[in-house]
């Protein structure tokens, strides 16, 4: 297996979803980048994309109409304005051209250049999709890339797409070899992890990318509980973070991050109050997430309120506070996403929401126990506690939005966290009956039992029994 580094599991994304809006927009710039191997930008006179299975049902609900318009425009999601979306939308639409690559002007006709086909899956995968370029001698060149969860994106002739060949010094791929290396090396979990992550970057370097993390997700929750309104799509979701905040601070003013934040660390620390804090955290996100903000995406956008919150949580209603523990946090539960997606997956399309919301609640529960001093085992045996009760999760989003379940799931998933980590911090891993890569390989094949109408498709659960058509 190829490593992975945790920051290509945590990192910086756009909503609404990881798989069906950063994963397409990744694959439209992996295709302009393939174009420019053998032509000039100037050369092509007409570009096309057509989303499949997964990517078509869900699509206009998760965005992905609007990443494949805005990849093919050479917009940078990691840098783009995220109030400007709608508006540069509606002008290729309106125009019905597209700048191709931020370069030439080409016809663009929504429907006929980009295309959600509900009635067919690729075989490779659920999240699969097709570019296609024309050229103005005659010549065509067609790829097709599938979004494999987290804003991966893969081809069916190679492995990941994105060059994630390196070797670390000691390769873990399950939870046992994590046991192992640290018992052999005398280390933490996460001293492990700032080994390995030097296959990448320095350590200074490492820290350095954490904390930026880490601001970004005070950003980001900080957003979420200033903004109020109705969520974009059609379901008429209320945002509730906001006046959750208010009542949760007695309404008590504030001018800034920094001044809400110290007003955080001053409110009382009953455990109701403390729930309800790590709920408005988790919704904060979600939040943002469903309105096309930047977030974390942690693994994906889905489950992005998660980590945010549990680690918000850590900072303003524990002892574990300070950059040392910001740092250790993030690399023990980025670590634990990768052994989720090298042995089961991380796409609500292959596997529901247990691949998402999940494994995001495992990978919390696993960085919360390190930084309150747990050992590897006890560790591992948090994150195998919050997967064990998630498995069998579905996906099944009204109306192809990422706002019911998926907001409220994220608050539940971080409360799940929380209490794994409690639990896990109390016991003796000596005496646990199931291990993490064993509940990993019962989640894999429960994902592969489970219907195809429960994984992120809006054909069955709740995206029924609410009857709302897609937005």
């Amino acid at each position: 297996m190829e490593s992975i580094s945790v920051f290509d599991i945590i990192k910086i994304g756009i909503g609404p979803s990881s798989s069906h809006t950063m994963g397409p927009w990744n694959a439209a710039e992996l295709f302009i980048n393939e174009i420019r191997k053998t032509h000039k930008i100037s050369d092509v006179k007409e570009v096309f994309v057509e989303f499949f299975g997964s990517l078509a049902k869900t699509g206009i609900g998760h965005g992905t109409d609007i990443a494949g318009m805005l990849g093919l425009s050479g917009e940078d999601f990691k840098t783009i304005d995220t109030t400007k979306i709608t508006q540069k939308i509606e002008a290729i639409k309106a125009a019905k051209t597209l700048k191709f690559a931020a370069e030439i002007e080409l016809p663009f006709i929504y429907g006929h250049h980009l295309i959600l086909n509900k009635e067919k899956s690729l075989d490779f995968h659920p999240n699969g999709m097709i570019f296609k370029a024309v050229f103005k001698d005659g010549t065509e060149f067609e790829q097709d890339y599938y979004s494999i969860g987290g804003g991966f994106v893969a081809t069916e002739e190679e492995a990941l797409v994105d060059e994630l060949t390196i070797r670390t010094p000691y390769p873990c791929h399950k939870g046992k070899d994590v046991q192992h290396y640290c018992d052999k090396l005398g280390v933490s979990f996460s001293d492990l992890v700032y080994i390995n992550e030097e296959s990448w970057r320095t350590k200074q370097q490492t820290n350095e990318q954490a904390l930026a993390i880490w601001q970004s997700i005070k950003e980001c929750i900080y957003k979420g509980i200033t903004q109020e309104g109705i969520l974009p799509g059609g379901l008429k979701v209320v945002r509730r973070a906001a006046a959750l905040n208010r009542t949760l601070l007695g309404n008590k003013p504030f001018k800034n991050k920094d001044e809400w934040y110290q007003l955080v660390l001053d409110t009382d620390e009953t455990f109701v109050r403390i729930s309800k804090w790590v709920s408005c955290f988790a919704l904060a996100v979600n939040e943002e997430n469903a309105n096309f903000g930047r977030i974390i995406t942690a693994p994906t956008n889905g489950a992005s309120g998660i980590i945010p919150a549990v680690l918000m949580y850590s900072q303003t209603f524990t002892e574990y506070t300070g950059d040392d523990k910001i740092i250790r946090f993030l690399l023990v539960a980025g670590e634990i996403g990768t052994l989720f997606k090298k042995n089961a997956t991380i796409s609500a399309a292959m596997g529901g929401c247990q691949a998402e919301t999940g494994v995001s609640s495992a990978m919390a529960a696993a960085g919360l126990t390190e930084i309150m001093g747990g050992t590897p085992g006890q560790v591992l045996m948090a994150a195998e506690i919050a997967m064990e009760h998630h498995l069998g999760l579905t996906c099944d989003p009204v109306a192809g939005l990422v706002q019911i379940p998926c907001i409220e799931r994220n608050s539940m998933g971080a409360i799940k966290a929380i209490t794994a980590a409690n639990i896990a911090i109390e016991s003796d891993p000596a005496n646990a009956r199931v291990t993490l890569d064993e509940v990993i390989q019962t989640m894999w094949e429960t994902a592969q039992s489970m219907n195809g109408r429960f994984k992120e498709t809006s054909e069955g659960g709740l995206a029924i029994a609410v009857n709302i058509a897609e937005c």
